[in-house]
């Protein structure tokens, strides 16, 4: 199973190290930024999908409860890489799937990134035993589970996606939402072949009901029933590239 995860760490130095450990001898884990402090991790947690973060515990301007606390639902796992020991408790009440100590020892870092692969597999495994919504063969329709069977969505109907932890938010144009025990990311694959952006880590648009673009750094869309929802830096070229 492939991971993406970013590495949260103020000295340069370690962070190359992790980066190269991870590289050499943990290929499923793809790094797809780093950070030095709190500002820097949280801007990439919020553009970016994680599976895992790499957190050392103190950094300038706050440390890494402060961070875990100003991202709140946490939809990722979280390695504790730190020279201090004592911090163990907290990271455990944080909830961290492993907790390393420095200098990195690279079979300690292979057991922690095999022990949270082996929690996304689960997961993973967990969710394909629900009934979860399927594109269906039917062009421009999408199906939702329901007790007692399922309900087909026309995807013309759907105004946006919001992301819920492990739930997705489906809001339809009619007013109505439905929330479905699945990612967002999931949402994003099955409606690849429609007009929907991902203009942000918790949304998914409906490029057709999108009526006005705001500018700015990644600026912000209003949809057809006065929604405005923020756009990531990241993906403001993707979702223009609808409007060329």
């Amino acid at each position: 199973m492939k991971l993406t995860s970013i590495i949260v760490e103020d000295e340069e130095t370690s962070r190359e190290i992790l980066k190269n450990y991870l590289k050499k001898y943990c290929p499923n884990v793809t790094v797809l930024g780093e950070a030095a402090n709190v500002d820097e991790a949280l801007v990439l947690i919020r553009n970016h999908d994680l599976d895992l973060v790499f957190l050392d515990v103190e950094m300038p301007y706050g440390n890494a409860f402060d961070l875990l606390d100003k991202v709140g639902d946490i939809n990722f796992e979280t390695i504790f890489v730190t020279a201090y020991n004592h911090y163990a408790i907290d990271a455990l009440n944080a909830h961290a799937s492993y907790y390393l100590m420095k200098p990195i020892s690279i079979d300690e870092l292979i057991k922690a990134v095999d022990y949270v692969t082996e929690i996304k597999t689960k997961e993973d495994a967990l969710q394909d035993q629900i009934l979860v919504p399927k594109t269906n063969m039917v062009a421009g329709k999408i199906t939702i589970p329901q007790l007692d069977g399922f309900e087909i969505l026309n995807t013309a109907d759907i105004l946006y996606c919001k992301a819920d932890d492990n739930y997705t938010e489906i809001y339809l144009n009619n007013n109505k939402k439905k929330i479905v025990s699945k990612t967002l990311k999931y949402f994003e694959e099955a409606l690849g072949n429609s007009s929907f952006s991902r203009v942000h880590k918790s949304y998914l648009v409906n490029v057709n009901e999108v009526v006005k673009y705001v500018k700015g750094k990644g600026g912000s869309v209003v949809l057809s029933n006065g929604k405005q929802v923020m756009v990531s830096a990241s993906k403001k070229s993707d979702l223009l590239s609808y409007f060329k």
